[in-house]
């Protein structure tokens, strides 16, 4: 697999099915042919061109002359004891970003990253430690899921989740991030159905709206951490520029599909957001929505002043949560053990 050390071109990883017809024009070849590299390159999830043998070798070699088609290269691999790991995936400027590999049965989630940092500053969170350094490219995010699965020796043919739950926010990357998932989702592509894709925002209204509008999209998942304007906008600044209310209004308004529901995602922190008046709270602000409730023990360490809520505050926010009929799930995060659970990504220096 080639990696992004000594890149002698740009990516060819990223660019969709148009620019590829592009591209084969360019090289004095039909577009048919700019099709067929779209096939070979994402369906077969395979970076090597050279064994596209259903494409003459001059145009191949055309291609490869032009752009190479190059994945993160893989810094740091961390093995964790319940299965999963995380990567550090360096890209060819020398930033890196942090993925993760889930394994859970018959199926495999990839936990991928949008930006190198972020830039949101949730209290909580360990990647708002490194501040936004810079976005991600459609080939950088693509990449994470190349360098994963050649890694793990995943395929097409396996059940393989995408959530956008990495480092950084994915809808201040929007148009990068849905061109990407425009490339996975392609039954030409790399054919994961919409349904197992989900980006996760930190609540950038105006991103959810555009969002709203796309024909093609990812499931949504908001992350909600906070029963109050106030709480919130201390626990995640970005509140402030984008209030619980107005948050609140757009994900009433947002379209949802056949049996789809909204995900709200809740960080529990010990005597912060997890008492019984914050649940009513929080079953207040999703009453009449198609809605869902994640529930997510903070997964701490020295560098954040917070616990997680304990086991007993768990259970009995979700006790109230689904007594005020709002379906609710305690989400035990993988990975903690090698700081790779939900939250805990941070490429250190």
């Amino acid at each position: 697999m080639t990696v992004t050390e000594n890149q002698p071109s740009p990516n060819l990883l990223g660019l969709d099915r148009a620019e590829m017809e592009r591209l084969a024009e360019e090289l004095g070849e039909p577009r048919y042919r700019g099709r067929q590299l779209f096939s070979g390159l994402y369906s077969h999830w395979d970076l090597n061109v050279d064994a596209m043998t259903d494409l003459s070798r001059r145009f191949r070699g055309g291609v490869l002359s032009q752009r190479q088609p190059a994945a993160p290269a893989i810094q740091e691999k961390h093995d964790s004891c319940d299965g999963s790991a995380r990567y550090v995936l360096r890209f060819a400027d020398g930033k890196a970003a942090e993925s993760v590999y889930m394994p859970d049965g018959n199926r495999t989630t990839l936990c991928i990253s949008s930006q190198v940092g972020c830039a949101v500053d949730c209290k909580f969170c360990f990647t708002a430690l490194m501040g936004l350094q810079r976005n991600l490219t459609t080939g950088e995010i693509l990449g994470q899921i190349y360098a994963l699965a050649h890694d793990q020796g995943l395929g097409p043919r396996q059940r393989v989740n995408v959530v956008f739950m990495g480092m950084g926010e994915p809808l201040l990357n929007f148009a990068a991030v849905m061109k990407a998932f425009r490339i996975m989702s392609d039954p030409q592509g790399m054919g994961i159905p919409w349904r197992r894709i989900t980006i996760s925002t930190s609540g950038v209204i105006p991103g959810i709206e555009q969002l709203a509008r796309e024909q093609l999209r990812p499931k949504l998942a908001i992350s909600l951490n906070a029963s109050s304007a106030g709480q919130r906008a201390s626990l995640m600044p970005l509140s402030r520029r984008y209030p619980l209310d107005q948050l609140m209004a757009s994900c009433r308004t947002y379209p949802l599909r056949g049996r789809e529901r909204l995900t709200f995602e809740y960080v529990m922190i010990d005597g912060i957001n997890d008492s019984g008046e914050d649940a009513i709270a929080v079953a207040r602000l999703l009453r009449g929505m198609r809605a869902k409730v994640n529930l997510i023990p903070l997964n701490p360490g020295e560098e954040l002043p917070f616990r997680p809520s304990s086991s007993n505050r768990v259970l009995a926010f979700q006790h109230v949560l689904a007594r005020e009929r709002v379906p609710a799930f305690i989400r035990i995060s993988r990975g903690q053990d090698v700081r790779a659970a939900c939250g805990q990504l941070l490429v250190r220096r």
